[in-house]
């Protein structure tokens, strides 16, 4: 992958991924699932802004791991979510962090 934006696809493949399994997780809370939710949005808005240029780029990819870091909080909070929904959730974080330390 060369560029942000290929980046951003597979970041918002996991982040999918953990949408999923959140969706799928009775145990899940609302919480869990609002959070994971505004974490998929974010990756849709960082999506769109990568075309504008670096700067803008830079900034969503940013907005984006704060996203990440709620998402990962509320997953490791979420006493009733099942262990695969919180691995996704973990694996959607780890890939915004890895995206952010190559920029």
């Amino acid at each position: 992958m060369d560029n942000v934006e290929d980046r951003l696809a597979d970041v918002s493949g996991k982040i999918g991924s953990a949408v999923s399994a959140v969706g799928a997780d009775s145990g899940a809370s609302p919480v869990l699932v609002a959070v994971v939710g505004e974490f998929e949005a974010k990756a849709a808005k960082a999506s769109k802004l990568a075309t504008t240029g670096a700067q803008a780029a830079h900034d969503a990819v940013v907005e984006l791991e704060q996203a990440g870091d709620s998402a990962k909080a509320a997953a490791e909070a979420d006493a009733g979510a099942g262990e695969a929904t919180r691995q996704a959730v973990l694996d959607a974080h780890l890939s915004i962090c890895m995206l952010k330390a190559k920029l």
